[in-house]
């Protein structure tokens, strides 16, 4: 003990004394790394530390099997003496049981954060079940078009088929009279997320079935892509029926898409349906309509182009591809000629005078075309059709069609081996160009030929 009048602290637990507030006050704080120690005289097991930056009861004794074990009760501000030599005790007991109190504590808060997290996860399901199907639709769709992952984010076309299967409709069609109707998809928008089943989609399918099954077709696979996100996702998975696109609803109750073998234009009707185009009103709609047959590209890909994609030195032209990016293709040379008398009233190549600057919805030019040709109704995606149909009659090589429309290779060579150059390419594109124009009897410019290379033989 030490002397009346002088602090009472010690460096090892053989000088004890009666822990007090003010002992425990005067004990003073140490230097950077260095620690001293008041022992309890009454609880033998309990101390406290001092260190650089606070002191604190501790508990120290030993377990059966010899060794030291040391644990911070709490500071000493946040306990008072009899709550640390109670505590002092009590781990002492499980010492005395032959249990290690480090390993029961760890234990406890395991067990605490086991039930923290289940009550966790029950609360969210309790919030989840209340989600409806529109506001997880919402989220899906925002997630897949702005997206940081190795996935590609939705392209303009797919977000506004998105947008059409789940909307109210009742608006007023722009370029038709009457008013839109609601999405496929709309009825299942208010309803519970958890509520969606096998049967609700069975019995949705059916009935657009008898009304446009295409479209209900298209909306079931957009759908069950969407089920099957909102289960990978943690927070949707325990509210997720992922029967209700099982394989078998669309076995029963899909229709699958009829093969549209008359969407396309045949070799007798070229020198009606050029004739019918070129006399539109529109110089632009023209060009387009004609440019979309001539190299067989996805109407976005033409109607995206800018005047700084086109190369009339090299013959060639960027197109913005959906699959692969972007694709070079060649400029043939009457569509070359075709698309350098367009006006250059800005960047987009089919301009008009619209919000966006170019335009914007062709078909309605196309089927005026097609009345004055007196032809049966084409879509725009099947002049696209026929460019691969049309492309037989130069026995142009399967690959190379693919190529230029920017199609997968369906075959391993394809896939692996073959990357033709453009060259290569302009040698079929013209070939399969002035097949059509001869068909329609339209006369085809000259290529322009790129300029000769002197070559120096430094051979012996």
């Amino acid at each position: 003990m030490a002397r009346s009048g002088h602090t009472d602290y010690a460096r090892n637990e053989n000088s004890r004394v009666n822990l007090t507030n003010p002992r425990i006050m005067q004990l003073p704080l140490q230097p950077q790394g260095k620690q001293i120690f008041l022992w309890d005289i009454n609880t033998i097991q309990l101390g406290v530390r001092a260190t650089s930056g606070a002191k604190a009861f501790i508990f120290q004794s030993r377990l059966k099997n010899g060794k030291t074990v040391r644990l911070t009760i709490a500071k000493c501000s946040d306990r008072t003496i009899e709550d640390a030599r109670l505590r002092a005790r009590e781990l002492q007991s499980l010492i005395d049981e032959g249990l290690d109190p480090r390993e029961v504590i760890a234990d406890k808060i395991k067990s605490q954060e086991v039930a923290r997290h289940e009550r966790e996860t029950t609360r969210l399901i309790e919030i989840n079940n209340k989600l409806t199907c529109g506001e997880v639709w919402d989220i899906y769709v925002k997630t897949r078009s702005f997206t940081d992952d190795e996935r590609k984010p939705w392209g303009a076309r797919t977000i506004l088929d998105h947008q059409a299967m789940v909307s109210s409709g009742g608006v007023k069609r722009k370029r038709a009279t009457g008013f839109t109707e609601s999405g496929i998809l709309y009825p299942l928008m208010k309803m519970r997320l958890s509520e969606i089943t096998q049967e609700v989609i069975e019995t949705l399918m059916r009935k657009e079935n008898r009304i446009r099954a295409t479209r209900a077709a298209l909306a079931f696979r957009l759908f069950r892509a969407f089920i099957r996100w909102a289960y990978d996702q943690t927070e949707f998975r325990n509210i997720v029926n992922l029967e209700s696109v099982a394989p078998s609803i669309s076995k029963k109750a899909v229709r699958k898409p009829k093969s549209k073998a008359n969407d396309c234009l045949q070799r007798e009707d070229l020198k009606a349906w050029f004739q019918s185009v070129r006399d539109l009103n529109s110089p632009v709609q023209s060009a387009y309509l004609q440019a979309l047959l001539i190299t067989g590209a996805r109407r976005n890909e033409i109607m995206n182009l800018e005047w700084a994609d086109l190369d009339f030195k090299r013959n060639s032209l960027v197109i913005t591809d959906k699959v692969d990016g972007e694709r070079v293709i060649p400029l043939t040379p009457y569509l070359a000629t075709l698309l350098d008398n367009l006006p250059r009233r800005n960047k987009w190549v089919f301009s008009a005078n619209s919000k966006e600057g170019m335009i914007s919805e062709p078909r309605a030019a196309h089927v005026r075309a097609l009345l004055m040709a007196g032809l049966p109704h084409v879509s725009i995606h099947g002049l696209r059709r026929s460019f691969c149909t049309l492309a037989e009659w130069v026995e142009a090589p399967v690959g190379v069609v693919a190529q230029i429309q920017g199609h997968k290779p369906s075959a391993i060579a394809e896939k692996h081996y073959r990357r033709r150059a453009i060259d290569l390419l302009r040698m079929w594109h013209v070939k399969i160009e002035a097949w059509m124009l001869k068909e329609a009897e339209i006369e085809q410019p000259q290529e322009n030929s790129p300029p000769l290379k002197v070559v120096v033989n430094n051979a012996a």
